[in-house]
This record gives structure tokens, C-alpha cells and sequence, in this order.
């Protein structure tokens, strides 16, 4: 495996917003550009993953593989390119995917199309069909275009780097793709069907929001001897832990609950059955991962969780930046959008005895269209 990938977001998205690249818009949980980074370590199909920015300090607090390397991009998305191709030859690479930051919808299963195609193709290209009746202006005349004959291509576009890199440091004027440098010097591409979801976004309007939703999850547990205490997926130091059928996490029980109202998907009993023994002691943290998968497949985005945990005794306080680090890092949510609280019950009922806890969550979900 000698592939590298370059993600483009160096460009200033004035189209989108005039103070606010669109890179770093906040879209389905993350920044758009955190999308491609996250992918393309996901996908393990290359050493080094290079992000060509001119906001280099917008990275600086966050934490990366060492495999990903950022670089200062230039004034226009071919000299961006062409950096990023000249950093990379030291590393003697085979192939190179080169992608625009602003396609934040791609798959992983694309990456793996296109590097297959690239075992005997020297470029690799995914296109789709236009929707659209498409027109030709030229001076003041209106031509018709033979729709199934148009196509749009999409990135990733994937190539043979040595010839990228060749084409690349001749050209002269600037270029809307790395495409657009193989079909002027008459280079044989391979063309493959994209992704209808592969959408590039220009406009704020490209980003659809449909509704927000609220969700409220509730649960409750009682505290017994011999058993550890879990909230919020740690182990939190206490003389008894949490009676269930699973690890009685009441935080993540609650938050999945919280979600599920969300989505309309009834609760958690009907997902994790205690009748079941297959989730018998089962780890919350396991329970919690397909609801975010069932979450992202159908296009929603966590807006913020208000949890309230209720119990005499552990103090919340002293336990509260744990358990949000932890459930951020179990959700893939940033840490602004979760907050805790803690309640007691003034010694009132089981809860006051310290012989319970419970937790209330409201998640506030958007759906993107």
C-alpha cells in the first residue's frame, strides 16, 4: 500500500459565508473538514494524509495520528495542490488521492473503488449524471446539451503520482480539478460512478436542515453491594454499583433513551431486552454505538445533551469533566454541546438513602435532509 491522501480546504468560501469558512462549519456533529480527515484514517488505505489549509491554528488543540500532516495552502486551489504534491515527493509515493474539504458526504467505500482502479489505471475519476436540463450560452445564443452525455465529476480523484506530479509543475494557469491537467495533455482516464450523496457545498443553502427534535430519557437503578458503579461509561470510585440487567450506566441508558424519543424509535428496552441474556451484563458504552450508527445513517446531528443526575451521594462535581470527556469521546461530540448537573434529593426516598440513583437527559437533535 503506497498511497497518499490530500485533502484540500485552504479556500476562503466567501460564497458560503464572507467572515466563516465553510470548512468549518459545523455540520452532523463536526466541522465539514473533520468528515474527510476522519474517513480517510478510517479507511486504512494510506500512510500519510495531508490537509492543505491556511488555518493552520484551527488544528493546533485538536489531536490527530501521526500520519496526519498539515501544510499551508496557497492562493488558489492549484497552487494548494501543487504544494501539497511537492511535500509529498520526499516520501517517493505511488499514488495520490487529491479531494475538496467542501465534500464532506463521500464514502469509504469510494476510497476503495478508486485505489482498486488505480492497480491499472493511471487516473481514476467518479462522475454522476446530471438531474438537470443543461443549456450552453455562448455570446447571445442558448444551446441545448444532451443530458445523459453530461457529466459532473466529483473528488476524491485518484492518480498515479508520477504523472500528477509531472502535469502538475507545468501548468500555468489555475484549474478547477487535477482532472481538467490529464484530459488537456490527452491522458486516458478512467471514469466511475460516484455518489449521489458526494454533493460539494458552496452555498449555505447546499446544507438542508429539516427540523429539530427533543428527545427526553429517563432511568433509574438501585445501588447494591458488590457491583461496580458506572456513569457515563467510567468507573467511578463508590461502596455499591448501579442493579441491572447490563452495567446500569443510568447516564447512557438515559442518554440512549433521550435519542431514541429523538428519532421516534421507541426505547431502549425494545433495542436491549432484559429478558434477553445475550445483554446480560452487557457494557453501555456497546449499547450506545448502534443507536449512533442507527443516528447517522439517517441524517441526524446531536445539537446538545442536558443531562441531570440525581443522587445523594456520589458528588457529581467532583466526577463531572470525567464524565463529559467520556461521553464526548464515546459520542464523537464536542464537549461545549454536553452538559451535566448534578441533584440531590435532599435525603428524600430510596435516592436520599443512597440506595438509588437516576438521570434525566433532553438531547436535541436536527435532521438534515
Amino acid at each position: 500500500m503506497n498511497n497518499y491522501f490530500v485533502i484540500l480546504a485552504a479556500g476562503k468560501g466567501k460564497r458560503f459565508h464572507k467572515n466563516h469558512p465553510k470548512q468549518f462549519f459545523y455540520y452532523k456533529n463536526k466541522d465539514i473538514i473533520d468528515h474527510s480527515i476522519e474517513k480517510s484514517i478510517k479507511s486504512n488505505l494510506f500512510k500519510k494524509i495531508v490537509v492543505v489549509t491556511n488555518n493552520l491554528q484551527k488544528f493546533k488543540n485538536k489531536k490527530y495520528p501521526k500520519s496526519i500532516k498539515f501544510i499551508k495552502g496557497g492562493k488558489e486551489r492549484s497552487d494548494s495542490s501543487l504544494k501539497s504534491l511537492k511535500y509529498l515527493k520526499k516520501f517517493k509515493p505511488k499514488n495520490v488521492l487529491i479531494h475538496d474539504a467542501a465534500r464532506p458526504d463521500f464514502t469509504i467505500n469510494l476510497l476503495k473503488k478508486l485505489t482498486n482502479q488505480l492497480r491499472k489505471n493511471k487516473a481514476v475519476i467518479p462522475f454522476i449524471h446530471s438531474k438537470d436540463s443543461t443549456k450552453y450560452k455562448l455570446k447571445n445564443k442558448i444551446y441545448n446539451l444532451e443530458r445523459k452525455k453530461i457529466i459532473l465529476t466529483q473528488t476524491p480523484q485518484a492518480f498515479r503520482y508520477k504523472d500528477l506530479y509531472e502535469l502538475a509543475i507545468k501548468q500555468k494557469v489555475k484549474i478547477a480539478d487535477e482532472a481538467t491537467l490529464f484530459i488537456k495533455n490527452n491522458y486516458k482516464i478512467k471514469f466511475i460512478s460516484g455518489e449521489n450523496k458526494n454533493n460539494k457545498i458552496t452555498y449555505k443553502d447546499d446544507i438542508k436542515y429539516h427540523k429539530t427534535f427533543f428527545g427526553i430519557g429517563f432511568d433509574i437503578h438501585r445501588l447494591v453491594k458488590n457491583k461496580k458503579l458506572y456513569l457515563g461509561g467510567i468507573k467511578i470510585p463508590f461502596h455499591s454499583g448501579l442493579k441491572g440487567h447490563s452495567d446500569g450506566d443510568a447516564i447512557l441508558h438515559a442518554i440512549i433513551d433521550a435519542l431514541l424519543g429523538a428519532m421516534r424509535k421507541k426505547d431502549i428496552g425494545t433495542y436491549f431486552p432484559n429478558n434477553r441474556n445475550k445483554f446480560k451484563n452487557i457494557r453501555s458504552p456497546k449499547m450506545l454505538k448502534p443507536i449512533l450508527d442507527n443516528l447517522n445513517k439517517e441524517n441526524f446531528s446531536i445539537n446538545n445533551l442536558d443531562i441531570n443526575l440525581i443522587c445523594q451521594k456520589p458528588k457529581v462535581s467532583k466526577y463531572r469533566n470525567k464524565i463529559i470527556n467520556s461521553i464526548s469521546k464515546l459520542m464523537a461530540l464536542d464537549k461545549h454541546k454536553i452538559n451535566l448537573k448534578g441533584k440531590t434529593v435532599e435525603k428524600l426516598g430510596l435516592i436520599g438513602k443512597e440506595k438509588a440513583i437516576a438521570c434525566e437527559v433532553i438531547a436535541s437533535v436536527a435532521k438534515y435532509e
